[in-house]
């Protein structure tokens, strides 16, 4: 890859994070993960309390990359076909003609609050997350490029709630949370929002014909064979752990290097090193496994029990 290439990519990605700044104030590391998603073509989901910017960072993504934005806002009674579409018999022709749904015609979907819908309509979403697809009665219908979900749920008030099956958690590239602002940047977005809309600040910086090259320029980024195998033993060492019942998938081994890469490239090279895969790592694998009863009775995390393991597989150059 050529270096110019590289930087520029480079520049774009710390002036999307600078504008993304002026609304999520004070969580640069969050919207860069974000936009790491963004560049390996994954999927996000924000899992936070109410109130820290979910949906804001959504908001906010849409406008720099310059992406058909929409959203749906999960409640129970939010139908598949509102979200993929459905047919209607037109009496004219006599055949079914396609109503496209919400995720038509859209590059960047917020799914507000997923867990608040019903399983079904969560189910909806697997192919057009997975295959940049739907099919309604046979007919299959192709999503535009990009196409990127990011899904927003908190578990605060768990009535009405649906958990996300396992196998959708796994089409998710990254689960983040977002925190609490610092003094210094909570004092900032309560003065940003007393006499103007900091979203009308917020300035376009590509379009999505930028996003789908960067996108390219992701997966010719350089990963030598010996990170490929430190990923694929940190992966059969979380299948082998006796605090863990359902280990990471390939799937999440492919993840986390699409993610890496991603994040080689917003760090201006063009080539992955250890510090990058263990920089994504958790993120990308922290919602892929699942713990033991015994884990869980002893308060363990995911992120407790994946931080052991990488501390304990040998990586390839002895860093």
């Amino acid at each position: 890859m050529q270096e110019k290439t590289v930087q520029a990519i480079h520049q774009a990605t710390d002036l999307i994070t600078k504008e993304m700044g002026k609304v999520i104030i004070g969580k640069d590391d969050v919207i860069r993960k974000v936009l790491m998603a963004v560049l390996a073509n994954g999927h996000v989901l924000l899992d936070d309390v109410p109130g820290v910017g979910k949906t804001s960072i959504a908001v906010a993504l849409g406008k720099t990359l310059g992406m058909n934005y929409n959203r749906i806002q999960f409640t129970p009674d939010v139908l598949p076909s509102d979200i993929v579409g459905f047919s209607i018999f037109n009496r004219d022709s006599e055949t079914l003609v396609y109503v496209p749904g919400v995720i038509n015609d859209t590059n960047l979907l917020l799914a507000d609050e997923i867990n608040r819908t019903s399983s079904r309509t969560q189910a909806a979403l697997l192919e057009a997350m997975e295959e940049k697809q739907v099919t309604v009665d046979g007919n299959s219908h192709k999503l535009p490029d990009p196409f990127i979900v990011i899904a927003t749920q908190n578990q605060v008030g768990a009535a009405g709630t649906q958990v996300l099956p396992h196998a959708q958690m796994d089409r998710f590239l990254v689960k983040l949370a977002i925190g609490y602002p610092d003094r210094d940047s909570e004092i900032g977005i309560i003065q940003g929002r007393q006499t103007a809309d900091p979203y009308a600040t917020i300035k376009k910086v590509v379009s999505a014909d930028a996003v789908r090259t960067m996108q390219a320029a992701v997966l010719q980024v350089t990963i030598k064979d010996e990170l490929v195998g430190y990923i694929t033993d940190i992966v059969s060492a979380s299948r082998a752990n006796s605090l863990i019942d359902l280990g990471i998938s390939p799937r999440g081994a492919i993840a986390v290097s699409h993610m890496a890469k991603a994040c080689a490239l917003m760090n201006g090279r063009d080539y992955v090193t250890e510090e990058d895969i263990r920089d994504v790592f958790f993120d990308v694998c922290a919602h892929r496994i699942l713990l033991t009863q015994k884990a869980r009775a002893a308060n363990l995390t995911s992120y407790d029990v994946l931080q052991q393991i990488i501390s304990n597989v040998k990586t390839p150059y002895g860093v």
